[in-house]
């Protein structure tokens, strides 16, 4: 496998969001108690573990070092988190929905991003983005109830 250090670095940015959405939710499941709604978070959640772990697998396949831990954006993430917790749940919902919609123009940025192993835009496109989708589906309808 013949990767670019800039292949590497997009796959590594990607992980650094999935992990950052796995600290979120694990956040923002300590402040649901209705089962419909951590059952659907949890999902959500597991979700972006096995995203992580697709990705870790393609760096390490690359000879690359997995990021591990989310990084400046985790950072980000967990503020906007944590506020919307202070806030209620549909803020929190809300906060949940931005952080899915900004993963899909990441995933979409690397899909445009000429340095991006045609291998990778395959997993990326089969694989990691389209749950992405059903998880923004999934927090408005937990929004909307």
């Amino acid at each position: 496998m013949n990767a670019t250090h800039e292949c590497i670095d997009v796959c590594n940015s990607l992980l650094r969001g999935e992990l950052s959405a796995i600290e979120t939710y694990g956040q923002a499941l300590e402040k649901f108690e209705n089962d419909t709604e951590r059952s659907t978070l949890r999902a959500i959640q597991n979700d972006h573990q096995h995203s992580a772990a697709r990705l870790r697998e393609h760096l390490v396949d690359m000879g690359a070092e997995p990021a591990t831990d989310s990084g400046a954006w985790g950072a980000f993430a967990k503020a906007v988190e944590g506020t919307a917790k202070m806030l209620g749940e549909s803020p929190a919902l809300a906060a949940l929905q931005q952080g899915e919609e900004h993963g899909v123009d990441e995933y979409e940025e690397a899909l445009r991003n000429k340095d991006v192993m045609d291998e990778i835009k395959t997993v990326i496109r089969q694989q990691l983005l389209p749950p992405l989708s059903e998880h923004v589906a999934a927090l408005e309808r937990l929004r909307s109830r």
